[in-house]
């Protein structure tokens, strides 16, 4: 029995392999994209505000209310399946099919955060906050939903690890 090698892809499937150990994704609210809308009467902008949201602020009376963690542990398992797929892709010496999983993996964490906004069991607000939103024309009592700018200022980046 012999062994006939057509093709030596070794370095580009090292490559590929370090290419992806190198990258990691991230979601949330990044600070190039944390800033509200002129005329907002926030003195935060949304990494903040989404920080205290996520964690609550016992001084100021705000109760926490995550949606970050919880909406990307709810889309766990796809997360997980893309990310099998792009380590089988640097496997392949596929760089390309890495990158793409990698964003598939970002875009699912970010719906799965959005979401959480959208349909979350939150505790409810406070009667002086919907009264606050009533005097500013707003109708809805949907906690960390205003204006939509929280939830919309939720993306993902896939940079190298430091």
């Amino acid at each position: 029995m012999s062994l006939k090698i057509n093709v030596d892809d070794v370095a580009k499937v090292l490559a590929s392999i370090q290419d992806l150990a190198n990258k990691q994704v991230l979601v949330g609210i990044p600070a190039s994209k944390a800033e509200r809308q002129e005329g907002d009467e926030e003195p935060i902008n949304n990494a903040q505000l989404g920080y205290i949201h996520e964690y609550g602020a016992p001084a100021s009376n705000i109760p926490a209310r995550p949606f970050l963690n919880p909406g990307i542990a709810r889309t766990q398992e796809s997360i997980n399946n893309h990310l099998k797929k792009a380590a089988k892709a640097a496997m392949d010496g596929n760089s390309e099919k890495v990158d793409v999983e990698l964003n598939a993996t970002g875009l699912i964490a970010q719906a799965g955060a959005r979401n959480e906004i959208n349909s979350g069991d939150f505790e409810a607000l406070a009667p002086a906050t919907l009264a606050a939103r009533r005097r500013r024309g707003r109708t809805g009592d949907k906690p960390l939903i205003d204006t939509g700018q929280l939830r919309n200022s939720i993306t993902y980046v896939i940079r190298e690890k430091d």
